[in-house]
């Protein structure tokens, strides 16, 4: 999903996906920061999801939040886009250039990493 904006509507068609995704005999655990599209009482979350909300004021919890960062940092910033459909190219092409080892080494943090 690309989006110029948030907002619950959004959030509500993220979550019918990733229900589809998952399935009727599978059940998902969300793990989610509190913006408000994604605590609003308006918003359907599907059965075979629950949303688990980290802490407020918290995105060293985040490990989105480290990936974020780094796409900015690597991929995005310091250029110049003519206009949103440019920028929002590149947003695609950074994100879809992304490894699994890149996001496994950006996002790796103590709490996610198994005991061994």
């Amino acid at each position: 999903m690309v989006a110029t904006h948030v907002c619950t509507e959004l959030m509500g068609q993220h979550l019918a996906w990733l229900s589809r995704d998952v399935g009727p005999h599978r059940h998902a655990v969300l793990v989610l920061d509190q913006a408000g599209w994604h605590k609003s009482n308006e918003l359907k979350v599907p059965e075979n999801i629950t949303l688990l909300f980290l802490p407020p004021y918290s995105p060293e919890l985040n490990p989105v939040e480290r990936l974020w960062l780094w796409m900015r940092e690597h991929l995005l910033s310091n250029r110049r886009y003519d206009d949103e459909e440019a920028l929002k190219e590149a947003g695609c092409a950074a994100f879809n250039s992304l490894t699994e080892q890149t996001v496994k080494s950006v996002c790796r943090t103590a709490w996610t990493m198994p005991e061994n």
